[in-house]
């Protein structure tokens, strides 16, 4: 059972419908022969494709009903597809973005865990270790962020998938690293090295107040889509990066040693396996320690 702690402190246990499935999914036998081949690129583009007719709209209503969504802070209400609501775009001030140098805003709606890189380079996400030269499949640029931090921001499906740039600067390319579809939910890590799996993309902001943030965005079990329309150049905070299509999804940022230092409530939320509810803008680190 995953604990999720919301800013003012308050921490409740969560085990969702979503969640019992996917740790029988991951967790048994007969489970992972049925996951086998919702993973694979084809099903997802296909799973993709259904998501984005005029039938799958019907789909829209109740499930803003069951988890309760506020479309009224939506540019529009009414959703060709499925797709095109779980895309949808906030209105202007629905997200408010920290705008002081000093301070780091979220980068996305989400979950959000914090892990000091340490120095053989690992960290860890819900009890699985990963090493940054893994996530990155490059050594010499995992090694600029030695001592600095990894911000995993999970998105269930409920969440506003679409994310922004954390300061002003100049970004570079995205870089793509194909993988297999495999869900982010934690229950899955005992029986997947996700992120090792699973497709992602990132890119590098040299930024004003904050050096040089690496911005990572990881595709799950039935995403076809990682969206990041622009390429290399000046952005500024708070600008629209990109969206993810359907699914759970992870967005993760890298920070340099000594450059930002994420908020005392989620740094302790973190050490005892706490996840911190965060909105998109919110400031959730600062230059001072």
């Amino acid at each position: 059972m995953m604990k999720l702690a919301d800013r003012a402190g308050t921490i409740i246990e969560q085990d969702t419908a979503q969640d019992r499935l996917l740790a029988w999914m991951y967790g048994h036998i007969t489970g992972r022969l049925l996951l086998k081949p919702l993973v694979c690129p084809f099903v997802s583009k296909l799973g993709g494709k259904v998501l984005d007719t005029r039938l799958s709209a019907m789909a829209v209503r109740p499930f803003v009903k069951a988890n309760h969504i506020d479309l009224t802070q939506c540019e529009k209400q009414k959703f060709n597809s499925y797709n095109d609501f779980f895309t949808r775009r906030l209105k202007a001030g629905a997200r408010p973005v920290a705008m002081e140098d000093e301070l780091l805003p979220s980068p996305c709606d989400g979950r959000l865990s914090v892990y000091q890189i340490n120095d053989s380079l690992e960290f860890s996400v819900k009890h699985t270790r990963y090493t940054v030269t893994s996530l990155l499949k490059n050594k010499k640029l995992a090694g600029a962020y030695a001592g600095g931090f990894a911000w995993v921001f999970r998105l269930c499906v409920e969440d506003y998938h679409r994310y922004i740039y954390v300061d002003d600067g100049v970004t570079s390319s995205n870089y793509h690293i194909p993988g297999v579809f495999h869900t982010v939910n934690p229950v899955a890590n005992d029986c997947y090295p996700i992120y090792k799996e699973n497709t992602r993309e990132y890119s590098l902001l040299h930024s004003e107040n904050f050096g040089t943030i690496l911005m990572m965005e990881v595709g799950a079990l039935m995403v076809g889509k990682i969206e990041n329309p622009r390429g290399a150049g000046s952005v500024k905070r708070g600008q629209e990066k990109g969206n993810f299509a359907f699914g759970g999804s992870t967005v993760i940022l890298l920070t340099q040693a000594g450059s930002v230092y994420p908020d005392r409530d989620i740094l302790k939320n973190s050490r005892h396996h706490i996840e911190t509810k965060v909105r998109q803008g919110e400031q959730v680190g600062s230059k001072k320690e």
